[in-house]
């Protein structure tokens, strides 16, 4: 048996402060249960945010007895702090990753990504979900890791690994977007969506599967063996599992091995709606830059600008630099997009994970029998939930998944 050394078995953290737009709607109804008495099910889920509900929804489609814990609530995390750019391109460049772990193993995640984005927005079409969804082309300009030359180079590569990309020079992203002295690589086929409504949504279709939801509850013991696992809940309930899977995002479970992951803090705006200012395709706009801003618009036309990042894992510092971080945020995407009216009318902080390749951990966790996490550390935050969805429904159904070495605990880069 595995036990914790400490009462709770993940770390808490303050994930968000201020007024993310997407709370202006309330969220989708949930049946949300206390948890009472101890139970028994096939597969535990620790998070309710958009990791969680994505996997509790493909293992319920599964058939499983599935049974999802949350020590907040659905989606009270940070998924209501994501921008939710659903895209493929991964924050390190296609060219730099090839060049840190090998053109064979930096396309097959590039590829990876690619179909993940595809598969989100493919079912959830399907389901016919009602998430503020849009498919969107991206537009990533040249910056201070890309000069132009390099973002040259980046558009080739990407073309080598079979992705659909245009590179255009200024004059074409002025015409084209209203923005100067800047060339960019033109992607497509990504997408975007309301990250809460889109969690509440899919966990309303695993509820429809069967699937149980328990809030708030706190995991605050684990034990597990080659016959199954056990949660001890606060408050004295048990729930015994054949699987438990930790979803639980930027509060990582205590004592797994980290592959390098480390917290960071972002900020955040969105404007008031300004349909008819929008630029072409309303197209997202990222940066090949360090700190980057990324660039999104809502179906209604609010324009949402983020980035700012840095190295700051405490709340407390975090929030202290939001007006601020507004500030030079509206500055600027005015000075970027100068046809918009960038004042806010929301802003907010948020903490979130990174990594060295900006990549996932995804997989059994070493040393717990029948455990697995789900930890989407990187700026694809949505995009890698549905990645792990796909890679954790192969491990529990008995089935291999030909790129789960690429994102687990023991890959060996």
């Amino acid at each position: 048996m595995t036990r914790p050394s400490e009462p709770s078995v993940t770390q808490h953290r303050d994930l968000r402060t201020g007024r993310p737009i997407w709370l202006r709607h309330r969220r989708l109804p949930l049946a949300i249960k206390e948890l009472a008495r101890s139970l028994r099910c096939d597969v535990v889920i620790v998070g309710a945010g958009i990791s969680g509900a994505l996997i509790a929804e493909t293992l319920s489609d599964a058939g499983l007895d599935v049974v999802v814990v949350d020590r907040r609530g659905p989606a009270a995390g940070s998924t209501a702090a994501s921008t939710a750019m659903l895209q493929y391109e991964i924050d390190l460049p296609l060219s730099q990753m090839a060049g840190r772990i090998g053109t064979e193993r930096a396309t097959r995640i590039w590829r990876r990504s690619r179909l993940a984005v595809d598969a989100l927005r493919e079912r959830t079409e399907r389901l016919g979900l009602d998430v503020g969804a849009a498919t969107r082309s991206t537009l990533y300009l040249d910056g201070n890791i890309l000069d132009p030359a390099a973002l040259a180079v980046e558009a080739n590569v990407r073309r080598k690994a079979g992705f659909e990309v245009e590179y255009i020079g200024p004059a074409e992203v002025e015409q084209r977007y209203g923005i100067s002295r800047r060339h960019a690589i033109v992607g497509y086929g990504n997408y975007s969506a309301d990250p809460r409504r889109l969690a509440a949504a899919y966990l309303q279709v695993a509820q429809q599967h069967g699937m149980r939801l328990y809030a708030p509850a706190e995991v605050i013991g684990v034990e597990s063996d080659d016959s199954g696992v056990q949660l001890q809940i606060d408050g004295g309930a048990t729930i015994t599992a054949a699987h438990a899977i930790f979803a639980t995002g930027y509060e990582m479970l205590k004592g797994i091995p980290k592959k390098g992951n480390y917290i960071m803090s972002t900020w955040s705006i969105a404007t008031r709606p300004q349909p008819q200012r929008i630029w072409r395709d309303a197209a997202m706009i990222w940066e090949a830059s360090d700190p980057y801003l990324y660039i999104r618009t809502t179906p209604d036309g609010c324009v949402i600008c983020g980035g700012e990042d840095e190295d700051i894992s405490d709340a407390t510092a975090r929030d202290a630099k939001i007006a601020d971080k507004a500030k030079t945020l509206a500055r600027k995407l005015g000075a970027l997009l100068p046809a918009i009216d960038p004042t806010p009318a929301y802003a907010w902080a948020g903490s979130f994970g990174n990594s060295p390749l900006g990549i996932p951990t995804v997989g059994r966790i070493p040393r717990m029998p029948n455990c697995y996490a789900a930890m989407g550390y990187g700026g694809n935050g949505i995009t890698f939930s549905m990645m792990a969805a796909q890679i954790l429904r192969s491990a529990i159904c008995g089935d291999r998944d030909p790129d789960a070495d690429l994102f687990s605990f023991h890959r060996s880069f």
